[in-house]
């Protein structure tokens, strides 16, 4: 089966000359490659990722950061009218 998959300049380069070297045709060699890196087997089983959490500390005294979306659309229209009001 034809496909098209962009290599690297310099590792074409070398694979040209692996399997020139080697006396097999291009395709034989990278299909073989292939071959081999899709049946080898890890060396350890990939660890699991843990996100790391932290404190943001205690919360502010009236706000309900539960609405910070809320909160920060407020602040943020609030200093549009000031800035259109200082155009007048």
């Amino acid at each position: 089966m034809r496909t098209t998959v962009d290599v690297d300049d310099g590792l074409l380069k070398r694979l040209r000359l692996e399997a020139h070297r080697r006396r097999i045709p291009f395709k034989h060699f990278l299909n073989r490659l292939l071959r081999q890196g899709l049946d080898a087997r890890p060396a350890a089983p990939a660890r699991s990722y843990r996100c790391p959490s932290f404190s943001m500390g205690r919360p502010v005294a009236g706000v309900d950061l539960d609405r910070a979306l809320e909160l920060a659309a407020e602040l943020e229209d609030a200093e549009v009218a000031r800035k259109l009001e200082l155009r007048k």
